[in-house]
Protein backbone atom coordinates (compact mmCIF):
# COMPACT_ATOMS: atom_id res chain seq x y z
CA UNK A 1 0.00 0.00 0.00
CA UNK A 2 1.05 4.05 -0.88
CA UNK A 3 2.31 5.43 2.59
CA UNK A 4 -1.05 7.72 1.75
CA UNK A 5 -2.95 4.43 2.23
CA UNK A 6 -5.69 5.54 4.90
CA UNK A 7 -5.74 2.13 6.61
CA UNK A 8 -2.40 0.40 7.28
CA UNK A 9 -4.44 -3.13 7.12
CA UNK A 10 -7.46 -4.65 5.62
CA UNK A 11 -9.02 -5.70 8.95
CA UNK A 12 -8.91 -2.40 10.29
CA UNK A 13 -10.29 -0.21 7.00
CA UNK A 14 -13.24 -3.22 7.53
CA UNK A 15 -13.74 -2.43 11.13
CA UNK A 16 -13.53 1.20 10.92
CA UNK A 17 -15.74 1.29 8.03
CA UNK A 18 -18.68 -0.83 9.01
CA UNK A 19 -18.55 0.33 12.96
CA UNK A 20 -21.21 2.91 12.75
CA UNK A 21 -23.70 -0.02 10.34
CA UNK A 22 -22.49 -2.95 12.64
CA UNK A 23 -23.76 -0.50 15.79
CA UNK A 24 -27.08 0.60 14.15
CA UNK A 25 -27.78 -2.56 13.51
CA UNK A 26 -27.07 -4.28 16.33
CA UNK A 27 -29.32 -1.64 18.74
CA UNK A 28 -32.42 -2.56 16.68
CA UNK A 29 -31.80 -6.49 16.86
CA UNK A 30 -34.38 -7.77 19.17
CA UNK A 31 -32.39 -10.28 21.11
CA UNK A 32 -31.97 -8.07 24.47
CA UNK A 33 -35.29 -6.59 24.15
CA UNK A 34 -38.31 -7.61 26.79
CA UNK A 35 -40.19 -8.32 23.54
CA UNK A 36 -38.40 -11.75 22.73
CA UNK A 37 -40.61 -14.16 23.51
CA UNK A 38 -40.42 -18.14 21.13
CA UNK A 39 -42.93 -16.18 18.62
CA UNK A 40 -40.67 -13.28 17.76
CA UNK A 41 -37.24 -15.29 17.82
CA UNK A 42 -38.89 -17.79 15.42
CA UNK A 43 -40.00 -14.81 13.00
CA UNK A 44 -36.43 -13.59 13.66
CA UNK A 45 -34.93 -17.18 12.42
CA UNK A 46 -37.49 -16.86 9.40
CA UNK A 47 -35.95 -13.06 8.22
CA UNK A 48 -32.32 -14.69 9.06
CA UNK A 49 -33.02 -17.88 6.53
CA UNK A 50 -34.61 -15.57 4.09
CA UNK A 51 -31.22 -13.52 3.87
CA UNK A 52 -28.63 -16.34 4.09
CA UNK A 53 -30.55 -18.70 2.11
CA UNK A 54 -29.65 -16.41 -1.37
CA UNK A 55 -26.86 -15.02 0.08
CA UNK A 56 -24.02 -18.72 1.03
CA UNK A 57 -25.59 -19.58 -2.07
CA UNK A 58 -24.33 -16.46 -4.41
CA UNK A 59 -20.76 -16.34 -1.84
CA UNK A 60 -20.33 -19.68 -2.18
CA UNK A 61 -20.41 -19.88 -5.93
CA UNK A 62 -17.17 -17.29 -6.32
CA UNK A 63 -14.49 -19.79 -4.41
CA UNK A 64 -11.95 -18.17 -2.38
CA UNK A 65 -8.50 -20.02 -2.69
CA UNK A 66 -7.22 -20.99 0.56
CA UNK A 67 -10.51 -19.82 2.90
CA UNK A 68 -11.97 -23.22 4.18
CA UNK A 69 -14.81 -22.23 2.99
CA UNK A 70 -16.73 -25.29 2.53
CA UNK A 71 -16.84 -25.27 6.86
CA UNK A 72 -18.18 -22.01 7.19
CA UNK A 73 -22.06 -22.75 5.61
CA UNK A 74 -24.39 -21.88 7.95
CA UNK A 75 -27.55 -23.12 6.14
CA UNK A 76 -28.15 -26.34 6.97
CA UNK A 77 -27.61 -25.42 10.97
CA UNK A 78 -30.60 -22.86 10.43
CA UNK A 79 -32.30 -25.26 8.52
CA UNK A 80 -32.55 -27.50 10.99
CA UNK A 81 -33.10 -24.71 13.70
CA UNK A 82 -36.28 -24.08 11.74
CA UNK A 83 -37.23 -27.55 11.74
CA UNK A 84 -36.70 -27.90 15.78
CA UNK A 85 -38.89 -24.53 16.19
CA UNK A 86 -41.69 -26.53 14.03
CA UNK A 87 -41.45 -25.73 10.68
CA UNK A 88 -41.71 -28.67 8.00
CA UNK A 89 -39.82 -29.12 5.31
CA UNK A 90 -42.56 -27.27 2.59
CA UNK A 91 -42.89 -24.65 5.19
CA UNK A 92 -39.09 -23.77 4.61
CA UNK A 93 -38.86 -23.88 1.03
CA UNK A 94 -42.06 -21.59 0.79
CA UNK A 95 -40.35 -18.91 2.95
CA UNK A 96 -39.46 -15.42 1.30
CA UNK A 97 -36.16 -14.44 0.28
CA UNK A 98 -34.20 -11.69 0.56
CA UNK A 99 -33.67 -10.08 -3.44
CA UNK A 100 -32.00 -7.43 -2.60
CA UNK A 101 -28.23 -8.42 -1.65
CA UNK A 102 -25.01 -7.10 -1.88
CA UNK A 103 -23.42 -7.94 -5.22
CA UNK A 104 -20.59 -10.75 -5.29
CA UNK A 105 -18.40 -10.06 -8.59
CA UNK A 106 -15.26 -10.12 -7.23
CA UNK A 107 -13.21 -12.37 -4.63
CA UNK A 108 -12.60 -8.82 -3.00
CA UNK A 109 -16.52 -8.50 -2.69
CA UNK A 110 -16.77 -12.34 -1.40
CA UNK A 111 -14.17 -11.31 1.41
CA UNK A 112 -16.65 -8.40 2.61
CA UNK A 113 -19.27 -10.08 2.57
CA UNK A 114 -17.66 -13.01 4.37
CA UNK A 115 -16.47 -10.55 7.39
CA UNK A 116 -19.91 -9.58 7.77
CA UNK A 117 -21.07 -13.06 8.11
CA UNK A 118 -18.11 -14.16 10.13
CA UNK A 119 -18.42 -11.30 12.29
CA UNK A 120 -22.08 -12.48 13.27
CA UNK A 121 -21.16 -15.75 13.69
CA UNK A 122 -18.80 -14.73 16.42
CA UNK A 123 -21.69 -12.45 18.26
CA UNK A 124 -23.97 -15.54 17.72
CA UNK A 125 -21.72 -16.66 21.15
CA UNK A 126 -23.84 -13.82 23.19
CA UNK A 127 -26.87 -14.12 21.58
CA UNK A 128 -26.87 -17.92 22.38
CA UNK A 129 -26.45 -17.24 25.89
CA UNK A 130 -29.21 -15.09 25.74
CA UNK A 131 -31.75 -16.87 24.02
CA UNK A 132 -31.01 -19.67 26.59
CA UNK A 133 -31.62 -17.74 29.25
CA UNK A 134 -34.37 -16.11 27.95
CA UNK A 135 -35.95 -18.92 26.14
CA UNK A 136 -34.90 -21.96 27.21
CA UNK A 137 -33.80 -22.77 23.92
CA UNK A 138 -30.47 -24.34 22.89
CA UNK A 139 -28.35 -26.52 19.68
CA UNK A 140 -31.11 -28.95 19.79
CA UNK A 141 -34.41 -26.80 20.37
CA UNK A 142 -33.39 -23.96 18.07
CA UNK A 143 -30.61 -22.22 18.58
CA UNK A 144 -27.69 -24.16 16.83
CA UNK A 145 -27.26 -21.36 13.89
CA UNK A 146 -26.27 -19.16 17.29
CA UNK A 147 -23.49 -21.31 18.29
CA UNK A 148 -22.95 -23.04 14.35
CA UNK A 149 -18.60 -23.27 15.09
CA UNK A 150 -19.40 -24.80 18.15
CA UNK A 151 -16.23 -25.11 20.51
CA UNK A 152 -14.03 -23.80 17.30
CA UNK A 153 -15.84 -20.36 17.32
CA UNK A 154 -12.57 -18.61 17.92
CA UNK A 155 -10.21 -20.91 16.25
CA UNK A 156 -12.33 -19.80 12.98
CA UNK A 157 -12.64 -16.05 13.72
CA UNK A 158 -9.06 -15.92 14.31
CA UNK A 159 -8.09 -18.06 11.17
CA UNK A 160 -10.23 -16.08 9.01
CA UNK A 161 -8.69 -12.59 10.23
CA UNK A 162 -5.44 -14.28 9.50
CA UNK A 163 -6.81 -14.74 6.20
CA UNK A 164 -7.72 -11.12 5.64
CA UNK A 165 -4.57 -10.33 6.65
CA UNK A 166 -2.65 -12.04 4.27
CA UNK A 167 -4.14 -10.63 1.56
CA UNK A 168 -1.98 -8.40 -0.48
CA UNK A 169 -4.65 -5.81 -1.69
CA UNK A 170 -4.34 -2.53 -3.31
CA UNK A 171 -6.39 0.12 -2.67
CA UNK A 172 -8.83 -0.38 -5.13
CA UNK A 173 -9.75 -3.28 -3.70
CA UNK A 174 -9.50 -2.47 -0.39
CA UNK A 175 -12.49 0.14 -1.33
CA UNK A 176 -14.38 -3.01 -3.05
CA UNK A 177 -14.26 -5.20 0.15
CA UNK A 178 -15.24 -2.45 2.66
CA UNK A 179 -18.09 -1.63 0.20
CA UNK A 180 -19.68 -4.95 0.12
CA UNK A 181 -19.15 -5.16 4.14
CA UNK A 182 -20.99 -2.08 4.03
CA UNK A 183 -23.28 -3.42 1.49
CA UNK A 184 -24.38 -6.49 3.63
CA UNK A 185 -24.77 -4.44 7.00
CA UNK A 186 -27.88 -2.20 4.88
CA UNK A 187 -29.33 -5.19 3.03
CA UNK A 188 -29.52 -7.30 5.89
CA UNK A 189 -31.05 -4.32 7.91
CA UNK A 190 -33.49 -3.43 5.18
CA UNK A 191 -34.78 -6.77 4.57
CA UNK A 192 -35.13 -7.71 8.84
CA UNK A 193 -37.20 -4.25 8.77
CA UNK A 194 -39.16 -5.10 5.82
CA UNK A 195 -40.02 -8.98 7.62
CA UNK A 196 -40.68 -6.85 10.62
CA UNK A 197 -38.57 -8.19 13.37
CA UNK A 198 -36.52 -5.03 14.35
CA UNK A 199 -37.13 -2.69 17.13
Amino acid sequence: MSPAAPYPTLIQALRTETAELHVALEKRLPFFSQQLDLDLYRRLMVAYYGFYQPLEQRLHALALAGLDQPLRVKLPVLRADLTALGLDEAAIEALPLCSELPVIDSRAAALGVSYVLEGATLGGQILRRRVAEQLGLDASSGAAFLNVYGELTGRRWKDFLEYLGDRNLGDGQTLEVTHAAKTTFICFERWLDSQEVLL
